[in-house]
């Protein structure tokens, strides 16, 4: 084995142990656990050399030995092929997320699977359509004065909102309703107002104020200007990760209830990647002692992505896999929701 091949070994080792033990890697624990092939003096020189390239350092004299940015950059980069999930692994994931509904419930499953698979924080942004359309409204009558308008749109949102009917009668409801498709089915949802507003004014006084409660609605339920939502769980996995920072954890906090911060983190995600920024690689400085996976998903103009984030000292196989797998499963009922 050659020796530059033989030394990334040794990080790579360095690596798994320090991730899995919390604790600086020896030469001898290495000898112990990995079949390196070579004694625990070769190791040592090859540990030496690793230091001196900055790969791994000595936290205080006499400890083993624990990866630095430019390792855990070298380790990552050298995962050329993210691992697949187990088939119970898939199966379980896929058995989580079949039962949502709808996108506001399959988001929010997402963001406490990842958690889970991961123990780090899940962010996960919902689903943003270049050019969002209508696929139907539902005007169910609940009894005296009181209508249930539904919507539904193309990304699976479907949205609700209870309100007056002013006395329409079953039939003019179901009229109200069928003009409404027939107009606005398909269409895209900055084109509702001017579609709504003459059917709004039809009617005589009881039934016109009912379309104009009815189309106004509409439009409050479909109007997404400057829209950017986003979910974040697992902060409790972060507390539990304290002993890994050298500071406090509260900059990190911090970081993460800031919603540009997080939008910030996506913005040069690529659809259908995974990518991994480490430490001062993350522009904000609340998360300098930070690795943030992330990842994009998404089907038919939807742009959104989703992430992991926690200390350094993070399974970064385990987390790329858990990104990668779960977004391929939301761009997959993004599509067979449309």
């Amino acid at each position: 084995m050659a020796t530059a091949e033989r030394r990334f070994d040794v990080l790579r080792a360095i690596v798994s142990d320090y991730v899995a033990t919390r604790e600086p890697v020896g030469s001898n624990a290495l000898a112990k656990r990995h079949d390196l092939g070579v004694s625990p003096a070769t190791i040592r020189n090859d540990m030496a050399a690793l230091e001196q390239a900055g790969l791994i350092y000595q936290p205080h004299t006499s400890a083993g030995r624990i990866p630095t940015v430019a390792g855990y950059r070298v380790f990552v980069d050298s995962l050329t092929q993210i691992k697949p999930m187990s088939g119970p692994e898939k199966r379980a994931v896929e058995s989580f997320l079949a039962g949502a509904v709808d996108v506001e419930d399959v988001v929010e499953r997402t963001v406490r699977l990842l958690a889970q698979l991961t123990r780090q924080v899940a962010i996960v942004q919902y689903p943003h359509y270049d050019s969002a359309t209508l696929v139907r409204v539902e005007l169910v009558d609940l009894g005296p004065d009181r209508t249930l308008v539904v919507v539904i749109m193309n990304d699976g949102t479907i949205e609700q909102r209870v309100i007056s009917d002013f006395g329409a009668t079953s039939a003019e409801i179901d009229a109200v309703r069928d003009q409404i498709n027939e107009v606005c089915h398909g269409q895209d949802l900055r084109d509702l107002p001017s579609l709504l507003s003459p059917l709004s004014v039809l009617g005589g006084p009881t039934e016109k104020q009912f379309r104009a409660a009815v189309c106004q609605t509409v439009v409050d339920l479909t109007n997404r200007t400057g829209e950017e939502r986003i979910l974040v769980a697992g902060m409790a996995n972060l507390a539990r990760s304290d002993v890994d920072f050298t500071r406090s954890i509260v900059p990190v906090l911090d970081a993460l209830e800031e919603q540009v911060t997080l939008l910030r983190l996506f913005s040069e995600v690529p659809q259908g990647n995974v990518t991994v920024s480490i430490g001062e690689e993350n522009a904000h400085v609340g998360l300098a002692e930070t690795a943030v996976v992330a990842g994009a998903y998404g089907s038919q103009g939807t742009n959104a992505h989703l992430a992991v984030v926690g200390p350094m000292r993070m399974d970064y196989q385990k987390a790329m896999t858990a990104v990668r797998a779960v977004g391929v499963y939301l761009t997959h009922f993004l599509h067979s929701n449309n």
